[in-house]
């Protein structure tokens, strides 16, 4: 079958156990591109089974790091992928057809289905929970700051209907160590931006944050999971406020 004239980057780090799924999902794909942050796994000797377009560079700021992985497709069109995602079938089908007919849009939004386990985070507002992930690399930029970029598309932006199925988290430990982990990359950014943010204002986004997600985004469905979903969104704030504060705390003491 045809291959569709689209560039699809991943970028890994210690990936070994997700990036042959995720490769093996982009049989269509005309291109297949990965940029690998110095595994210390067996990351690289995988993806080269699937694609010779392994590439090698230090993370060092996130959106810069992606810009850097698009900058190295040949097409004009590209997919971005993680390395514990994979393009369900469906994706590859609708892309397909999609591609058979011109192009009014810039960029496009795609479904992410996420799973802790085996289980399908349904609800809390993480399904359909579209990203930007399929553009044209020559209008669309990430912005370079380490945590959670935000996308710059010079045109219009469309909506696809099928899912880029996310195998996030093995079970509570890894989600739990994941939003430590992001929440010091977000105090960090607080911190370098010199935010004014007081404990009051971090409590409403907790409570905020938590209602929306337990209540008016139904997580109370996914019994436990849902529960525990909803108030992480919550906690994702506390955390990053105590630590930020640490930070002030720690810079005037240098001082």
């Amino acid at each position: 079958m045809e291959k569709i004239s689209v560039s699809v980057v991943v970028i890994t780090k210690n990936e070994e156990e997700n990036i042959a799924r995720c490769l093996g999902s982009l049989g269509w794909a005309d291109e297949v591109i990965v940029l690998d942050d110095n595994s210390a796994d067996k990351t690289v000797e995988i993806a080269r089974r699937f694609t010779d377009k392994v590439f090698s560079r230090k993370m060092d700021v996130e959106g810069a790091h992606r810009n850097y992985a698009y900058s190295l497709a040949k097409n004009d069109w590209v997919l971005s992928l993680d390395a514990d995602e994979m393009a369900s079938v469906e994706l590859g089908m609708e892309l397909r057809q999609l591609f058979n007919a011109p192009l009014k849009d810039k960029a496009y939004t795609i479904p992410i289905k996420t799973y802790m386990g085996d289980r399908w985070i349904r609800h809390s507002g993480w399904y359909p929970a579209p990203k930007v992930r399929l553009f044209d690399k020559g209008r669309f930029k990430y912005e370079e700051v380490e945590v959670h970029p935000r996308v710059f598309i010079d045109g219009t932006c469309g909506h696809l209907t099928k899912d880029i199925v996310h195998y996030s988290y093995k079970n509570y430990h890894d989600f739990f160590e994941s939003l430590n982990n992001q929440t010091t990359l977000e105090a960090k950014k607080w911190f370098n931006e010199k935010r004014k943010i007081g404990f009051l204002k971090m409590y409403r986004k907790f409570l905020d944050r938590f209602l929306k997600a337990y209540v008016l985004k139904k997580g109370f469905m996914d019994g436990l999971l849902g529960f525990v979903i909803s108030y992480a969104a919550g906690l994702y704030q506390f955390m990053s406020y105590v630590k930020y504060r640490e930070m002030i705390d720690n810079s005037k003491g240098k001082k």
